[in-house]
């Protein structure tokens, strides 16, 4: 597996999981707190959320095939970027199982 599989895996994690709180804190504001411009924050962030969540769960399909996971981690995987801050808890443990199974791009007849 290339490096860029996971990298690509973890940047997205990453941005899904921000997104995420973002738009739970901006929840939060527009109907518990009734803050105003709440409502044009959750609005923006929601939209940006589920765009990228979109591309989130290609990158992370990708990487579970490749990895070639069983179909309920697959899964745990997956939904972690509709959990606020499940996604960073995932991606650093699957980084972690991963990063023995990265090729650096060297070929593997060619590491000594």
């Amino acid at each position: 597996m290339k490096k860029s599989v996971l990298t690509r895996y973890r940047v997205m994690a990453y941005v899904t999981g921000v997104l995420l709180v973002l738009l739970t804190l901006g929840v939060i504001a527009k109907y518990i707190l009734d803050m105003n411009g709440a409502a044009d924050f959750t609005k923006i962030v929601g939209i940006a959320h589920g765009w990228l969540y979109v591309i989130y769960l290609v990158f992370a399909f990708d990487l579970g095939s490749k990895a070639k996971w069983p179909v309920g981690k697959q899964l745990w995987v997956l939904i972690a970027g509709t959990i606020p801050t499940a996604a960073f808890f995932v991606e650093r443990k699957v980084s972690k199982e991963l990063e023995s199974k990265v090729a650096d791009g060297v070929p593997a007849g060619a590491r000594a």
